[in-house]
């Protein structure tokens, strides 16, 4: 097929165009830098400079590219975590999950391609309420009255848009492999990635290399509908960062009070590690056929940081 990747020279893009490209797909891919367009060539991709956020030059871009398939994973997440100030730090990315996002689909509309598949966000923003783990039937979790309403606000704008043209939405875990993770690692290696409360709040993860490949599986068989990409094993953060603070030659993160956490980082960090839901990827292993390399962060982080 030909498959057009938006936001292809991404942390994520960049480990999907190789595994296009390994299955025969002649992919387009687009970088907002010319200074990228040499990489892309070097992954075996079609390099294209296009702005997400001008409906011109994506219509341009996506009718140069004559593609059957659309994937959008355009973000623009750079620089240190800042999580007490998540509007501020998605505020890019959540313009690309609205007007890019709408960008895109009227290209697709204007040049007939039949399907779209959507990068979506699955970690720990469940709705909630009930069982700490849920599925693709649970809703997510706006986070109202918090920093992070804006971009659930955008994440939901995104997924009812591409539903609406009968696309493919992937909530993926929390990416970790090359490049993923840096500035968390940092972050925990500095001990200022703390432990909040009791710590129950569950996330989920996966690898870069399992979020392509579930990504090749999704646009291949023309998915439609919404999939969690998530590893096999949910898990509250009182688990899984001391087990990242371990791979990362780390001490032990520091715990500290709801109360604190509140004044230093805000309440969208506290509801993540004391309220967080995690997801479940039955379905996506069920209907998309999906084989882990990485069944379980555990494995993972040991593998990426050891």
């Amino acid at each position: 097929m030909r498959v057009f990747v938006a936001g292809g020279a991404g942390v994520l893009g960049r480990r999907l165009v190789p595994q296009l490209v390994a299955r025969g797909h002649d992919v387009t891919a687009t970088t907002t830098s010319s200074a990228k367009l040499a990489f892309l060539g070097q992954l075996g991709a079609e390099g294209v400079v296009m702005d997400g956020l001008d409906e011109a030059s994506v219509a341009e871009a996506v009718a140069n590219a004559k593609p059957d398939v659309i994937v959008n994973q355009m973000t623009a997440i750079a620089g240190k975590p800042d999580i007490k100030h998540m509007d501020r730090w998605f505020a890019t990315t959540n313009r690309l999950r609205t007007e890019g996002i709408d960008h895109l689909l009227a290209a697709a509309e204007a040049n007939a391609v039949p399907h779209v598949v959507a990068q979506s966000y699955g970690s720990w923003n469940g709705e909630q309420t009930g069982g700490w783990v849920k599925t693709e039937a649970d809703p997510l979790n706006l986070m109202p009255g918090t920093v992070a309403n804006a971009g659930m606000k955008a994440i939901q704008h995104l997924e009812e848009a591409v539903l609406q043209a009968d696309g493919a939405i992937l909530r993926y875990g929390g990416f970790y492999g090359p490049g993923a993770t840096d500035d968390q690692v940092e972050l925990v290696r500095k001990r200022q990635f703390p432990l909040v409360g009791n710590g129950a709040g569950h996330s989920s993860w996966v690898h870069l290399d399992d979020a392509a490949s579930a990504t090749v599986l999704a646009i291949e068989q023309k998915a439609r509908g919404v999939f969690n990409i998530a590893d096999d094993d949910p898990a509250p953060a009182n688990e899984w960062l001391p087990h990242l603070a371990e791979c990362a030659g780390a001490k032990r993160p520091m715990r500290v009070p709801v109360w604190l956490a509140r004044l230093l980082a805000g309440q969208a960090a506290v509801l993540m590690m004391t309220e967080g839901r995690a997801f479940d990827n039955a379905k996506a292993k069920r209907e998309l056929g999906w084989e882990l390399r990485y069944p379980s962060w555990r494995q993972g982080f040991k593998e990426d940081l050891t």
